[in-house]
This record gives C-alpha cells, structure tokens and sequence, in this order.
C-alpha cells in the first residue's frame, strides 16, 4: 500500500518527496503511471492521500466519490484523500499560485492575463485569476480552439497588449530546460510573468522576464504553498505558521547551484571545493572537464583548435551542468564572455564573483590568455565589468580562501 505519494505520467523532476518529508512524519512516494494504468491504480485505491499531476488532474475525476466545490468549479483536481474507501478530491494548487503571487507581489486585478497551456494547471490559472479580478483572460495554446483559445501567433498579435504571461505548460522544464513557450518581446505592456515550472529554478522565461525589469518567478514556491495546504487536508489539522516560507527556503538553498567565476588564478577550484566538502555537494570544475573530454591540455587546445573551439566546448560542458541541481561549479576564467553560459549558469544556479587584485594573480603556463602579468591585468581590465555585471554577488578574495569560504556559505545559506 503507498501511503502518501505523488501520481504523473513522469516524475524525475518532482521535488514533492522532499517538500513532503519536511512537512510531515510520513513516507511520501513518487508513483510513475501510464495513461492505461491510471484507471486500475485509482479503482484499487491503495492508498491513504496523494497528490495529482500532469497529465491525470482532470483525469482523476470521474473516479472520485466527491469533489470539493472549489476543484469542481476549476475542474481539475491535484490532492486526493481516501476515507473508508470513497475517494475525496481537491485543488490545493489554486492556493498554492495566490500564495505565489502574494508573496512576488504581482498583481491581476484590472489586468490582461494569457495563460499558455490548456491542461489542469491553466484551469487554476484561470480560477486565479478571475477571483482577483483580472480584467481580461486569454487561453493561448498551439492552435486555436473552443472557448475564446487562441494560438501564439494569434496572441502575439492580438493580443499584444497583455499585462501579465502564466505560463502552465510543460515547456521549459527539465530535462528539455533550453526552450522558452513565448518570446516575450512581442509584448510591450508587459509587467510581470509567472511560470508554474519549477525545475528549473529560473526557466528561460522567467530569465528573459527578468532582464527587461520585470516581475518574474518560477513555481517552487507555489510548489511548496500547495504541498502545506494539501498536508492540511492529508491530516486533517493546521500546518505550523510560516511553514511554506521555512521549506521554501531550505529546497531553494539546497537546490541551487553554487557557481564560482573570476579570473584565472582568483581561487576558484580551491574555494569550490572547501565549500563543496563542507556543504557535502558534487564538486565540478569546467576546465578540468573540458581536459578529460578533449583529452589535452587547455593550452594545447588553444594551440591546435583555436580559441572558438574551446568556448564550444566549454559551452557544451556549462550546458550539461546546467541541468543538475546542488552543486558547485567553478567556471574557466573566460566563461562569462557567452551569454548564453550565464544564462544556462543561471537555470539553477547563483553566482559568485570572486574579485582578486591582479597583483595577487599568479601567471601560469596552462592559461593561455593569462601567460604573464601584462596579460593577466589586461584580462581583468577587459572583464572586470562582465564580471560585476552577472554575479548576484561579488566575494572579496584577497586574503584568505577560508573567509571567502565563509562569506559564500553565509550568504547562500540566508
């Protein structure tokens, strides 16, 4: 019998087991169901409570005994409860979203709102939106249908006026994190845009949302809101306060990534790894990597390949580690030169400067833009701005790596 749990078609992305486990003294399982093991697995019922996602939220429900008023008007379904055998539905994901939407202080009323997507998580976007008064609401999906649901094409140019983009699609999520559902640029009103994505932890959408300004977040906190609400319901009693602040916390922590760039020689392979010990995560280095894959040395690359050649390479590397979750990556000195890799670096993780003095840069013979001091404070001079310009935060470097140490951890562990 699973106890508590969490059904979808494919769950190698879910963090609900941890989210869970943080909540409650229970077991919680992730349960994996084809579309044609969906119907004996809810007929049998072998189960105290669990939780529902794509694509079987509107599935479920012609197996449920009662549904709850509010996950009958939305018309889909994400928590179950068994009691004596009859199966209880509910939405707690319409929760979940107003808590997000609280808690990054955007706002619908009087707004125009697309929803991208038409599945069970667009119906609570839809509920959302309308009980906080959005003045407009328009399904977008990938061809027009029933109900005023138009396409993207057609949303970008009727609708072009948009205010506000909830993005309830599957596109963007891992592991296919390189895709965006909308080019945002088609909306010049825009003021904000949820996505209801999770992993990662900025999609390419809310990444683009954030350089032009405006209000934008993923959905791990909606994530979390919903799972405190739904434990609510599992146990029939009132979760602690400040419950899905605390954990939401403690999973984006645990979550990001710890990325580390800088200059050659500015400490970041001996810092990433102190920390990684300390904080028992993976430890990656991209030059290192790029070693092993190549088979030579980054100098020799440079040599025979060319500069060009390398970059790819390194893109190639930044992009598998983009991916992962809870590590900590040092990046080659030259990694910030693409945008591209401090976007990718950027999916999962948070980025650390580690600014040292030219003066205290040693020149080695394996950096081969960085043979000498000319070089080196060239370097610099040249990338300084780069630098600055992408970390979310900027760790002095020019005493000893154990404070640098303690500065990252302190920071990150906020």
């Amino acid at each position: 019998m699973m106890e508590y749990g969490c059904i979808g078609e494919k769950l190698p992305h879910s963090f609900s087991k941890e989210i869970h486990e943080k909540i409650g003294s229970y077991r919680y399982e992730l349960k994996e169901l084809s579309p044609d093991e969906l119907g004996s697995f809810m007929e049998e019922a072998d189960f105290r409570a669990i939780n529902v996602t794509i694509p079987y939220k509107e599935a479920v429900i012609p197996y449920l005994y009662e549904t709850d008023p509010l996950a009958a008007s939305v018309g889909a379904v994400n928590t179950i409860v068994n009691r004596n055998g009859l199966l209880y539905g509910y939405n707690t994901d319409v929760y979940g979203m107003k808590a997000l939407l609280k808690k990054e202080d955007i706002t619908l009323q009087h707004k125009k709102v697309l929803i991208l997507g038409t599945g069970g998580t667009s119906k609570t976007a839809k509920a959302v939106a309308e009980t906080l008064d959005a003045a407009e609401i328009i399904k977008v999906s990938r061809s027009a249908g029933e109900d005023g649901v138009v396409s993207y094409n057609e949303a970008a140019t009727l609708h072009k006026d948009a205010q506000v983009i909830i993005n309830t699609t599957p596109v963007g999520m891992f592991p296919n994190i390189w895709n965006s559902p909308i080019d945002i640029d088609a909306f010049p009103d825009l003021s904000a845009v949820v996505d209801a994505v999770y992993n990662p932890l900025k999609t390419l959408l809310v990444q683009n949302a954030l350089k032009k300004g405006l209000r934008a977040q993923t959905g791990l906190y909606m994530l979390v809101a919903q799972a405190v609400r739904a434990y609510e319901i599992f146990m029939d009693t009132a979760a602690p306060p400040y419950c899905a602040d605390t954990i939401y916390k403690e999973i984006l922590s645990a979550k990001q990534n710890i990325v580390l760039i800088g200059m050659p020689g500015s400490g970041k392979s001996t810092v990433g790894k102190t920390i990684a010990q300390k904080l028992e995560r993976p430890f990656y280095d991209t030059d290192e990597l790029i070693r092993k894959s190549a088979g030579a040395e980054i100098s020799d690359i440079f040599k025979s390949r060319g500069e060009s050649v390398f970059r790819d390479m390194e893109t190639d590397i930044i992009r598998e580690l983009s991916a992962r979750s809870g590590c900590v990556i040092s990046t080659g000195g030259g990694a910030v030169l693409r945008q591209q890799n401090i976007d990718l670096l950027k999916m999962n993780g948070i980025i650390y400067f580690l600014d040292r003095s030219p003066s205290l840069l040693v020149p080695t013979a394996d950096r081969p833009l960085a043979l000498d001091r000319d070089a080196i404070t060239q370097r610099y001079k040249e990338r300084y701005g780069i630098y600055t310009s992408v970390a979310d935060h900027i760790i002095d470097n020019n005493d000893s790596a154990e404070d640098a140490v303690f500065e990252i951890e302190r920071r990150h562990m906020k």
